[in-house]
């Protein structure tokens, strides 16, 4: 077999046709800056096409070093590829989106739930008053049993006097002057409230018909106290009309007796006693009423200027 010398495969090797397989072609792809800057974009700059790498301009040398050097940025541009790859599978969730959107969505749901503020200053609003109001209630419930307790101690009759006048129309009936001094006892028995004492008119009546009055001047009393007030009883000429025709004329100044000779005659005091605590300013407050009736017998020959005792059991209270 006749062997190919070494010029003969020299010589042929330009003449044969060429079969060998067509140079790749080879792109040079580079991160943008905005990839460097931390964006995770995934655009590309093309740089011009060339048959080779060694072709490259940045590569203008076909040694050792020059391939190497070609190798390392091909590699290099791999790693950042498929790191930033990597990256964004990193940052997805199941469904593909990226998580920083979902926390935004997130914080976007949660306050479109939150109550409008001038909602939530209506409910702290409410929730004061309601508060305050219960309070005001239990301090109310709590201040209620406190009455004030009123008795009646003595009525002294200063002057008494009966005789026949006409009234303001002229007709002819027995008159009454009287002027007496009443005193009474009140007791504040609350521990952590005063009380602001009044009363309606206090009336002693003859037959119904009043012929002394008189009333309270309003006054504050402190918690857990006593106090003794007077009151003057006054009537000046009080017609009695048919109700008198027993009694008798009596000068001024001089005692006597009815026409049966007796000398007492039968009167009826009543009064009622008002009593109002303010606990919590003019917020909370508390009333009572306190009515009594005593009957009174004046002697008219020992009246003057001597006191009339009551007892406990002399007056009812209600």
């Amino acid at each position: 077999m006749h062997t190919k010398s070494e010029s003969d495969v020299t010589s042929l090797a330009p003449s044969s046709p060429s079969r060998s397989p067509k140079r790749p072609i080879y792109y040079v792809q580079s991160p943008s800056r905005d990839s460097q800057d931390g964006d995770k974009s995934s655009s590309m700059q093309a740089t011009p096409m060339y048959n080779s790498p060694m072709e490259s301009p940045s590569h203008p040398s076909f040694g050792p070093h020059s391939r190497n050097s070609s190798a390392s940025r091909f590699s290099g541009v791999f790693r950042s590829s498929s790191g930033r790859k990597s990256g964004r599978k990193r940052a997805s969730n199941d469904k593909g989106w990226p998580e920083c959107n979902v926390i935004m969505e997130e914080g976007d749901y949660n306050e479109d739930k939150a109550l409008p503020r001038r909602v939530q200053a209506f409910i702290a609003v409410f929730s004061f008053v309601v508060l305050f109001t219960l309070f005001c209630l239990i301090i109310w419930g709590a201040s209620r049993p406190y009455k004030a307790q009123v008795s009646v101690k003595s009525l002294v009759v200063n002057n008494l006097i009966i005789q026949e006048g006409t009234d303001d129309s002229g007709v002819p009936t027995k008159m009454v002057t009287m002027n007496s001094t009443l005193k009474i006892s009140v007791y504040n028995p609350a521990t952590f409230f005063g009380i602001h004492v009044s009363s309606a008119p206090i009336n002693l009546l003859y037959s119904k018909i009043s012929v002394a009055t008189g009333q309270v001047k309003k006054y504050y009393q402190p918690r857990k106290s006593h106090r003794t007030v007077s009151i003057v009883l006054e009537g000046d000429t009080v017609p009695l009309y048919g109700a008198g025709a027993s009694l008798t004329v009596t000068d001024p100044g001089v005692v006597g007796s009815n026409k049966n000779g007796e000398s007492e005659v039968a009167f009826t005091l009543d009064l009622e006693i008002h009593s109002r605590a303010y606990v919590v300013g003019k917020l909370v407050t508390t009333k009572h009423r306190r009515r009594a009736s005593c009957p009174v017998v004046v002697d008219y020959a020992t009246y003057s200027n001597k006191p009339i005792k009551f007892t406990k059991d002399s007056c009812s209270y209600s």
